[in-house]
């Protein structure tokens, strides 16, 4: 500790700004901004390495749908919670998940595994429409087969379970399940920005980062919160995929909410992020 308030005092003399601690002024890394991704690239179209990131997207949904919904099903045929993994097993599940899936996608195609942190990053010039529009493309197509693959091994089952729909709860409005959606997504894409930054990666390089294990545990803390609200969506694609292929009226009622919360959300996230968050002075060293 000694050392380090030594390198602050350095720090902040080389500097004219003060800066405060955790800034580069602990840090010799450099940072140069990357420019903002171009809102229509074509050239993507002719890339391998666009078509493979789609696939990687459309698998990790797959498998993310797959393994949940199975979670949440075990968990309703259940006597009582107890007598299961419960909430906490669900949530343990979908952040466990989401930790995984991440950390295997993230060099392919970002392992963003849902729409709204899709749009998130659009918003915020991570990404060009192009590829955003072809990610959430694919990861709806994703959900709509993991859901579909677990009522083809037990169809009695999914239909009599609920199928892992996501719907506002009784006692509930709409409002209470919309504004748990946006806070819920907020949390998650918030989460997704500060891990994923390279500029924080630059100007904290004392502070080691595995970004899918925080992105994963703002999901399972997430699900603790929202669960009995609206058995958490923060994702349209999981949330369409089991919708789809439950098809009941009730699944369909309240549907709107679980993808306007979630890209109201993934916006309110984007726009703190830009504008507050990256507002941190960080000087170049000339």
């Amino acid at each position: 500790m000694e050392g380090k308030e030594e390198d602050v005092r350095v720090g902040a003399n080389k500097f004219p700004e003060r800066q405060p601690i955790g800034t580069s002024a602990q840090s010799d890394k450099d940072y140069k901004e990357p420019p903002p991704a171009p809102l229509f690239e074509p050239g993507e179209l002719s890339s391998w390495s666009f078509w493979r990131a789609g696939i990687a997207e459309f698998i990790a949904t797959f498998l993310f749908l797959y393994i949940t919904v199975l979670t949440v099903m075990g968990v309703k045929r259940s006597p009582n919670m107890c007598a299961s993994v419960g909430i906490q097993g669900i949530a343990w599940a979908f952040g466990g998940m989401i930790f995984a899936l991440v950390y295997c996608t993230a060099g392919i195609s970002g392992g963003h595994i849902n729409p709204a942190v899709t749009f998130g990053l659009f918003l915020a010039r991570k990404l060009s429409l192009t590829r955003a529009v072809y990610y959430i493309v694919m990861q709806c197509l994703g959900a709509i087969c993991g859901a579909g693959v677990v009522k083809g091994f037990q169809p009695k089952q999914y239909q009599a379970l609920g199928g892992g729909a996501n719907t506002v709860a009784p006692g509930y409005t709409k409002g209470s399940g919309l504004g748990a959606e946006i806070i819920g997504t907020f949390v998650l894409v918030y989460t997704v920005f500060s891990a994923t930054d390279a500029k924080r990666n630059a100007r904290d390089s004392h502070v080691p980062i595995l970004a899918p294990l925080p992105i994963g545990f703002a999901v399972f803390l997430v699900h603790l919160a929202t669960i009995p609200i609206t058995g958490t969506g923060i994702n349209p694609a999981r949330s369409l995929g089991a919708a789809i292929i439950y098809n009941k009226d009730h699944s369909w009622d309240d549907h709107w909410v679980f993808w306007v919360g979630p890209f109201i959300g993934a916006a309110l996230a984007a726009l703190y992020h830009v504008i507050v968050i990256r507002a941190i002075p960080f000087k170049s060293r000339s």
